[in-house]
């Protein structure tokens, strides 16, 4: 594993040996936080991470995890009805929620039926609810919810979450949880989480797979004298960062 100013990257010879380490990486911060905080709040996004994650359900995790103290949340969702084939709930449901026997009160899915900032203010009102509640943390450094790790994926374009290149919610500073309308990838309407609760994450693993995000990944780690940052540069984590990258993701390093 190499150390670097922008995290801890970790290359794989295949997708498939970066998901078994994945499963590791989870389940070892599941154990710690269940015995430290009695609960484990783990923020998924969309894409191929979710595939990543399906060494979890799984020997020897799928009955060695404490599922009951999971509760699981979207970093971002496409704002459609959660049976929709664009929908961030139904691709995690089906492939590994449905598998696990995690409490259905533990699984936040954003409110489809209200409109993309009405969904943003509800999710935002529920974490609240659920930092008073001693469920989600805080960080002491920021005021912001402060989750026990974050599993993010990374678009081609170098986008997190629903943050994209030049846009200007990469600016946001107040909000937990915002929206958007006129997203530069379909579905328009989202709703995502700001830079200042990604970042006070306590641990973020950054999962990138394939050699169409190598020249991002080059940019984002690399010797690249680009003077734009991309969103995926702007993930900067109050605790520790880890990269998992695939051979063909960090051929251009």
């Amino acid at each position: 594993m190499a150390e670097t100013l922008t995290g801890k990257v970790q290359v794989f010879d295949s997708e498939e040996e970066l998901a078994v380490s994945l499963a590791k990486y989870t389940a070892d911060l599941s154990e710690k936080f269940c015995k430290e905080r009695d609960a484990f709040t783990v923020v998924v996004s969309g894409g191929s991470l979710i595939k990543s994650l399906r060494k979890l359900v799984e020997p020897p995790y799928i009955d060695s995890i404490d599922w009951s103290k999971w509760h699981v949340f979207w970093v971002d969702e496409r704002v459609v009805p959660k049976d929709h084939p664009d929908s961030n709930y139904l691709l995690a449901y089906d492939a590994f929620l449905s598998k696990i026997p995690i409490p259905a009160g533990h699984v936040y899915a954003i409110n489809d039926a209200l409109s993309a900032e009405g969904a943003a203010d509800d999710y935002e009102t529920c974490l609240k609810h659920l930092v008073k509640s001693n469920v989600v943390d805080i960080s002491k450094e920021s005021g912001f919810p402060r989750f026990d790790v974050m599993l993010l994926g990374m678009g081609p374009d170098g986008h997190v979450a629903s943050l994209f290149p030049g846009h200007p919610l990469v600016h946001e500073k107040e909000k937990w949880v915002t929206f958007i309308k006129d997203s530069p990838k379909p579905p328009l309407d989202r709703i995502t989480f700001t830079f200042p609760v990604i970042n006070s994450s306590a641990n973020i693993a950054l999962v990138v797979a394939g050699a169409g995000k190598a020249d991002v990944v080059h940019q984002s780690l690399g010797d690249s004298k680009s003077s734009d940052l991309l969103p995926v540069q702007m993930v900067s984590p109050e605790g520790e960062l880890v990269w998992f990258l695939d051979k063909a993701a960090a051929s251009k390093l």
